[in-house]
């Protein structure tokens, strides 16, 4: 098995390495080699404040003088080993500013994903073993109402309450542990609600299997059987969704950031759409789409380690479960040892 898996691992990384490689090939095409030569356009424009002498450095150094092929190997040889540029608004290297801004952005989109992971959890628990009148039915229809709203909305609505009303944090400095805790929660809760729907669906199916009555027949707890039966195997469809949202993460936290004040990748992609520093939008347009298969990577290789019920193929496929209703085999024999 041990061996299977690691063919399973070497192939998906082999295809993810593809994905990043076409990614980066897309964003040279589209940003280097459309007609009008944009870089050159840049650096002649008489606000940028460049000589002759610099220009000359800089087309020398991204190759324009040389055929799109050659330009494009030069481009790839420098990504590689993670020379991104030097930027045409600073003239800093595109690494260095990059860096420099994804401490913020990255605690921003962790701390947001902390956040929506807890409030889907707890949403789906108690749509789990709340009576309905205690507010069931008001916990499902939660995540409608959290996907409705706009992260920028909730944004706003907190630093009117708690900057201006409450004085928690300060619009002056967002970097504060108060200020990242609101600026998470108004990028999490909206992403929290695609991983509470389909954490409740899960749920849903799993409670009514089975060995889950078996479970709660032989008076097993509703916490141990929560945790013990249902979130195994109703993580991996989470686990899905939740890797197809780190898009969504990098996307809000660029205008979560412009909202509270931070200074990140959102400011750094502000400044270069603005000035038209084209090769850091090619820089981050790269790490996003590094970090996205990266992410899914990670998802891909958890499924059969998630739910004994997929397995990888012989050719390093994940395979579904033959049977929807039937429990993992460990979940079958935890039921009958309780």
């Amino acid at each position: 098995m041990l061996g299977t898996y690691g063919r399973f691992a070497l192939r998906r990384t082999g295809q993810a390495l593809v994905v990043v490689l076409l990614a980066y090939l897309f964003t040279f095409f589209v940003i280097s080699i459309l007609p009008g030569d944009p870089i050159t356009s840049t650096l002649r424009n008489p606000d940028n404040g460049f000589t002759e002498d610099d220009i000359a450095r800089i087309v020398s150094y991204y190759g324009l003088d040389q055929p799109w092929w050659v330009q494009l190997g030069s481009s790839l040889g420098r990504f590689v080993v993670g020379d991104l540029g030097v930027s045409l608004r600073s003239n800093l290297p595109v690494g260095t500013l990059v860096l420099d801004a994804l401490g913020s952005t990255l605690s921003l989109a962790a701390a947001a994903l902390l956040v929506a992971v807890v409030l889907a959890v707890a949403i789906a628990y108690g749509t789990q073993f709340l009576p309905p009148r205690f507010g069931q039915g008001v916990l499902r229809s939660l995540p409608s109402l959290f996907l409705s709203v706009p992260n920028f909305v909730i944004g706003l609505l907190l630093i009117h309450v708690f900057a201006f009303g409450l004085g928690l944090f300060s619009m002056i400095d967002t970097e504060t542990p108060w200020g990242t805790f609101f600026a998470a929660v108004a990028l999490g809760i909206p992403v929290s609600a695609q991983l509470a729907e389909v954490l409740i669906a899960s749920l849903d199916h799993e409670s009514r299997q089975e060995y889950v009555a078996v479970a709660r027949s032989r008076g097993l707890g509703q916490g141990a059987l929560f945790l013990r039966h249902l979130v195994k195997p109703s993580a991996l469809p989470t686990v899905t969704v939740l890797a197809l949202i780190v898009g969504e993460l990098l996307g809000g936290a660029l205008i979560t950031e412009a909202i509270f004040g931070r200074v990140g990748i959102g400011t750094l992609v502000e400044q270069a759409v603005a000035s038209q520093d084209l090769p850091v939008l090619q820089a981050v347009v790269s790490l996003a789409a590094i970090v996205f298969v990266v992410v899914n990577l990670v998802a891909d290789l958890a499924y059969p380690l998630l739910d004994p019920r997929v397995s990888i193929g012989s050719r390093g496929s994940t395979v579904a479960a033959p049977a929807a209703d039937a429990p993992a085999p460990a979940l079958r024999e935890e039921v009958s040892i309780v």
